[in-house]
């Protein structure tokens, strides 16, 4: 009898092709490119105010920070405590800035990472990369604040959140539940409007109709956030003068968050909202299903909630309260980019199918090798689509790490000052928190005497120093014939307005008494020698 023949085996390429992208380049690529726009331009040889005022802060111990938070700015006091621990003994603009680089580029693999999960590594990879080359995501990438350590915790919180739903089962995952709660309150903790963030994820639930124990561990995680939280709520509501120059939003502001997330030139703008546009159309297409038939978030409710729910909370309270600024909503940034990336493959898939099908074929056979390699070509030519956007906003990018583009220009100010006002000279500050350029570059002011001051800023617990009452200011002023004046204009007309009566002293003694000499002007700050009439 004849033996019937063995199949042939089939081998393992066309049984189990490799995947076409791996989730860790998928993450690593936008990393890189974050990090490279971040790295560029970054000494631009001036800061901005607030960013001397990190500097200032997180050069004092810790005891000083601790007292300064307790009387203003507790909102940035971890921030604070952070950059006191990484900055060097004599930092420079590269030291401070370096944090945020290195947070944007966390930032942006996390948004690759989100899209992997929800959808895949291909999704990732557009959605990483496109939040890499926003211009708003590169500012804040080189400024030395806790914005982009706030939107890098955010994408961080957001990605535990898909985890920990997933992880849902017939009781909660304590473990999950846990890990999210934690970086929620160290997101919040850097700055606490990022307490809109579980806002967003309870929307983000609320849509998904997630499984009572995802509902429930959810809960148990944000009341326990809030608790944490409650001694920053109540510290910085009695701070709220702080932000009393802020004005109620309106529709001009969210036309100018909506080009800044989208892309300020119009056909960037264009392109990414009719891509969202397309991602959004039902029936949203949701991860990859769990094991063992666990929830699975779909990329639509994570990421729609996340970019509109904050800035509109936001917006919407500051119509009562002001509190609105576009910096302060940041990490909703990350919604878009995977939007976005989800309408591009759509539109892949859709056009993929209507090229392979026609009416009356028959399904297509298992996967073969070369499928795989033309899903890696995918990948890339979307990739090079992101890097045709970053070519096109090019000058925006280029302009914002221009040195001098900003309204203000504090170094050019200090250069002045060391290079015209004498040591022992008198230095007048109008107002008194023009005094922080002479905090942010010390050099420049060495040897000079600062005529109102009382108690440094350290000492005083304050951002800029007590300064000594009228009475005792208009004595000193009486002894000097020769003095120097730094004057901040807008700071100046603010505090007039506010009705400050030592600033309105300083301006009537220089009226009554001295004589403009010589001025120096640079963005946002004068520098004007006065002598006695």
């Amino acid at each position: 009898m004849q033996a019937t023949p063995r199949p042939a085996p089939v081998s393992a390429p066309f049984s189990a092709p490799t995947p076409a992208l791996a989730p860790f380049t998928a993450a690593l690529l936008p990393a890189l490119v974050m990090f490279t726009l971040g790295l560029w331009g970054l000494d631009r040889g001036t800061m901005w105010r607030d960013e001397g005022t990190t500097l200032d802060v997180a050069r004092r111990s810790l005891p000083e920070i601790w007292h300064l938070v307790h009387r203003v700015d507790a909102v940035h006091g971890l921030y604070y405590v952070l950059m006191h621990g990484v900055l060097p003994a004599h930092p420079g603009e590269v030291a401070l800035r370096l944090p945020s680089v290195l947070a944007a580029s966390a930032a942006a693999a996390l948004v690759a990472a989100l899209g992997t999960r929800l959808a895949r590594p291909r999704v990732g990879l557009w959605a990483g990369l496109l939040y890499a080359v926003t211009p708003i995501a590169g500012h804040y990438a080189q400024e030395g604040r806790s914005y982009a350590l706030v939107a890098a915790g955010a994408a961080l919180t957001t990605l535990l959140l898909v985890r920990a739903v997933e992880r849902s089962g017939p009781s909660v995952d304590r473990r999950a539940w846990c890990a999210y709660a934690a970086a929620a309150t160290g997101t919040a903790l850097l700055h606490e409007l990022a307490v809109l963030l579980l806002v967003a994820h309870a929307v983000t639930l609320l849509v998904a109709r997630v499984p009572r124990p995802a509902r429930r561990g959810w809960a148990a995680a944000a009341c326990v956030t809030c608790v944490l939280l409650l001694p920053l709520f109540v510290a910085s509501g009695g701070q709220s003068a702080q932000v009393a120059w802020l004005v109620a939003p309106d529709g001009a502001a969210a036309d100018r968050l909506l080009r800044a997330f989208a892309g300020p030139t119009r056909l960037v703008l264009v392109g990414q909202l009719l891509l969202a546009v397309v991602a959004l159309r039902p029936p949203w297409s949701g991860a990859r299903r769990c094991a063992h038939s666990r929830p699975a978030l779909s990329l639509c409710a994570v990421a729609l909630p996340l970019l509109v729910v904050p800035p509109a909370v936001l917006l919407a309270v500051s119509q009562r309260w002001p509190l609105y600024q576009d910096r302060y909503v940041l990490f909703a940034l990350a919604g878009l980019p995977l939007l976005v990336a989800a309408g591009a493959d759509r539109v892949v898939r859709g056009v993929g199918a209507a090229l392979r099908t026609r009416p009356g074929d028959p399904p297509w056979p298992a996967p073969r090798p070369w499928i795989s390699r033309g899903r890696t070509a995918v990948a890339a030519v979307g990739a090079a689509a992101v890097g045709v956007t970053l070519w096109w906003q090019l000058p925006l990018h280029r302009h914002d790490r221009a040195f001098g583009h900003d309204r203000e220009n504090p170094a050019a100010a200090a250069a002045f000052a060391a290079r015209e006002v004498r040591p022992g000279e008198p230095v007048l500050y109008l107002p008194l928190l023009a005094r922080r350029v002479s905090l942010a570059y010390p050099a420049g002011f060495r040897g000079t005497r600062d005529l109102a001051l009382a108690r440094s800023p350290g000492s005083s617990g304050t951002l800029y120093g007590v300064e000594v009452p009228p009475t005792e200011l208009r004595r000193r002023l009486a002894a000097v014939d020769r003095l120097w004046v730094l004057t901040e204009p807008p700071a100046l007309r603010q505090a007039r307005r506010a009705g400050q009566g030592a600033e309105e002293a300083k301006l009537a003694v220089l009226k009554r008494e001295f004589t403009p000499h010589v001025t120096y002007a640079v963005p946002g700050a004068t520098l004007r020698l006065y002598v006695r009439r």
